[in-house]
């Protein structure tokens, strides 16, 4: 008590030299509690924006590692390469149902895509790409491997893209497609049967409407039936070849797995194309994954990849706020504990002779130094709350600011999705909502399996409407500490002084 009580008639007794350090640490601490708040939100937009991301590894073909060991100058090299080319291993939906047993894959979707002919719907063609496909130099279809089979749609009329879950149905997450009409049961049918959405071009070619029936064929004479349940367009019209008045999508159908799976079960002649995606716990495990894929049989000419880039992209000007803010920080704390130090070396100067009468009265060093110490610790904790409210205050309109862009963007983002799968039509689905089916099961094939869905939209941004995300208890907590560190640091000066004077010698100098 002694020692406070002291402490506290020096601080009065000193008003201009102790209002100085108040002043100090107040700057330090209102310039701490901003950037604290600034570092924090940017942490809280960082995490939001890579949550909007699942962290998915995909398989594609790698056509450079098949054609590297090939001279296609020469006629022997290139029969060669065709060879390879026709014998390259394609994986099935088998296959990757295998690939995602791994310890480091937390789920997986699939696309899984067959072709056929129509019996009683025409394909959409106009006269002018027809009578322009046999130029040299234009567009043709061919006979590539794809993700998994081999695609000879060219000489096919329909391409039927058969989803296992409605978080496979990137063109209508990412706005290529855009739902315009729907059942009001669409999307209960939409993984559970012989269902489909076509493309409105399509719908027009051929006169059709929702709830109508279409029926297409095989190589065999197969005939399979599908109801209409939805009409969709392509957004991305552009991509249209330069000579067609349809947009690529015009001839393709969009269905489920399911229902190609049983097609190609009847049918082994058809050939179907998978591509899946693996939704993986850490890209730090992509290259155990990758090993375990080869081991399991996948073919080297395939390669397999994340989207950490893409997750990324986004992220450069929020972590430049961050850096900003950091570097900021540093420099002030550095710059204030230099002054804070040199300021109580010159406090200690002047007070030597105040120190060498209470150590002759028989206060002892401990005790002393101790006194010194609670001096800036009281006026250092007044400046700090001071600083702290300020800076609280004028934080409010920095982090407001940056969350005010991503609120934007979310909800904007939000509801165009929204409106890609048909959310303003009848029946309308709301894919940020828990969607049909739940969540997603072991198994794909369960029939509108949300799987992963939400996680490849936007963030919810509710959590960041309010300020109080970010300059919170821990900010507070975490300006303490600097503070009370910086006051530690700062009273070095009068530790070692005090332990270094000798009472005598100061009484003697000031004699």
């Amino acid at each position: 008590m002694f020692i406070l009580k002291n402490a506290w008639i020096s601080i009065t007794r000193n008003k201009g030299r102790n209002i100085l350090i108040g002043i100090i640490i107040l700057v330090i601490a209102c310039a701490s509690t901003t950037t604290l708040a600034i570092s924090n939100t940017a942490t809280d937009l960082i995490n939001s924006y890579q949550s909007a991301y699942d962290k998915e590894l995909t398989i594609s073909f790698n056509r450079e590692n098949m054609k590297k060991d090939f001279d296609f100058s020469k006629r022997d090299s290139l029969e060669d390469a065709k060879e390879k080319f026709d014998n390259i291993t394609s994986y099935t939906i088998a296959d990757v149902e295998n690939f995602a047993k791994s310890d480091h894959i937390e789920s997986y979707y699939y696309t899984y895509d067959i072709s056929l002919n129509g019996n009683n719907i025409e394909k959409a063609e106009s006269q002018t790409s027809s009578a322009m496909s046999g130029i040299p130099g234009m567009p043709q279809g061919d006979n590539m491997p794809g993700m998994g089979g081999f695609s000879n749609s060219s000489s096919y009329d329909f391409t039927l893209n058969g989803y296992s879950s409605l978080a496979a149905m990137s063109e209508f997450i990412e706005g290529t497609y855009t739902v315009t009409e729907l059942t009001d049961d669409a999307w209960d049918k939409a993984f559970t049967g012989n269902y489909v959405f076509i493309n409105e071009e399509l719908a027009s070619y051929n006169n059709l409407s929702l709830n109508d029936e279409i029926q297409l064929k095989d190589d065999a004479g197969n005939v399979y039936t599908f109801t209409i349940i939805g009409i969709y367009k392509e957004n991305e019209s552009g991509n249209a070849g330069p000579v067609d008045l349809f947009s690529n999508s015009v001839n393709t159908l969009i269905t489920n797995a399911n229902a190609l799976v049983a097609i190609t079960n009847t049918n082994s002649d058809i050939r179907g194309t998978v591509e899946p995606t693996f939704i993986i716990d850490d890209y730090n495990n992509a290259d155990t994954i990758k090993n375990e894929f080869y081991g399991k049989g996948l073919n080297e000419n395939y390669t397999v990849e994340t989207n950490e880039e893409v997750a990324t992209a986004g992220l450069s000007s929020i972590k430049n706020v961050q850096s900003f803010a950091t570097t900021f920080l540093i420099i002030t704390l550095l710059i204030g504990g230099i002054v804070l130090l040199v300021i109580n070396m010159i406090n200690i100067r002047e007070r030597k002779y105040e120190i060498g009468v209470l150590r002759t009265i028989g206060i002892s060093k401990p005790k002393l130094t101790l006194q010194f110490v609670s001096e800036l610790l009281i006026v250092g904790l007044i400046a700090l709350m001071l600083g702290a409210g300020i800076g609280a205050v004028s934080s409010k309109g920095i982090s407001n600011a940056l969350l005010a862009s991503e609120i934007k963007s979310s909800e904007s983002s939000a509801e165009k999705m929204k409106d890609n799968f048909g959310g303003g039509g009848p029946g309308g689905f709301n894919p940020m909502s828990g969607g049909p089916g739940g969540a997603m099961s072991d198994n794909p094939m369960d029939g509108g399996a949300m799987g992963s869905f939400g996680k490849k939209g936007v963030p919810d941004v509710q959590a960041y409407e309010s300020i109080d995300a970010v300059v919170n208890l821990g900010v507070l907590l975490e300006l303490l500490g600097i503070g009370l560190t910086l006051i530690l640091i700062s009273s070095i000066a009068a530790m070692v002084s005090i332990q270094r004077f000798s009472p005598l010698t100061i009484l003697k100098e000031r004699s």
